[in-house]
């Protein structure tokens, strides 16, 4: 497993978020996290960064320990985070927005790789441009370009088709298929849509009140969990 999420609990103040969470991914795969809104998965999220403290638990990436490393770490040793919202720099311009990516990696490495424009092609013809004048889906072709500057091994998504035009929902979607089966990058991904999950992911993991309920390959995605876990 490239990743394992142990036992895991977290709190905000007195609120008991996360409750012995565990979770998996084999390397090379893509995980699609999937729950009701509030269930605790943008928080699992920001505790697999470090953006938030965890009170006990382990969260191990190739074997190394996480929950004590510095969220700037968890970036140097190969893992890439488009949050929720895209968050690119609205005054910044494109090229701008991918090379603050480039930070956590070595002096003689900062180079925007030739394959992000490759994946997105319009990011080429759009370098000068400030981020804040992009639509909503070039802002999050942004920001899935810019965590993919540092050649990560473990790509992590938080609701990547939140407010995008269905285009490039598909586009992101082919994306996604590529880094998995020519690049090789397991891909750990928050997202409501099932038919977009259905499409690019090979297993689930369903979350409800910070807790895992159920998980296996998508074919183990029943329609009788759905109703009972997803169903508003």
């Amino acid at each position: 497993m490239i990743l394992e999420i142990s036992d895991l609990h977290q709190y905000y103040g007195e609120s008991h978020t996360l409750w012995g969470t565990n979770l998996s991914i084999e390397e090379g795969t893509c995980l699609s996290l999937i729950g009701r809104n509030g269930v605790g998965k943008t928080t699992l999220l920001s505790c697999l960064m470090g953006l938030v403290g965890v009170r006990s638990g382990s969260i191990r990436f190739e074997g190394n320990e996480l929950t004590t490393m510095a969220a700037e770490e968890r970036a140097r040793i190969g893992i890439g985070y488009v949050p929720q919202g895209r968050m690119v720099f609205p005054l910044m311009t494109v090229e701008e927005n991918l090379e603050s990516g480039l930070g956590v990696l070595p002096r003689e490495k900062r180079r925007i790789p030739e394959f992000v424009y490759e994946l997105f092609p319009v990011l080429r013809s759009m370098l000068r441009r400030r981020g804040g004048d992009l639509s909503g889906g070039q802002q999050q072709q942004l920001a899935i370009a810019r965590a993919l500057v540092i050649d990560p091994r473990l790509l992590v998504l938080d609701e990547p088709t939140e407010g995008i035009q269905p285009n490039i929902v598909q586009e992101i979607g082919d994306v996604i298929a590529r880094l998995n089966s020519e690049l090789g990058i397991t891909v750990l991904v928050v997202e409501q849509k099932l038919p977009f999950v259905r499409r690019i992911a090979h297993n689930f993991a369903m979350m409800t009140k910070g807790e895992i309920v159920a998980d296996g390959s998508l074919d183990g995605l029943t329609d009788d969990l759905i109703r009972e876990h997803l169903a508003v």
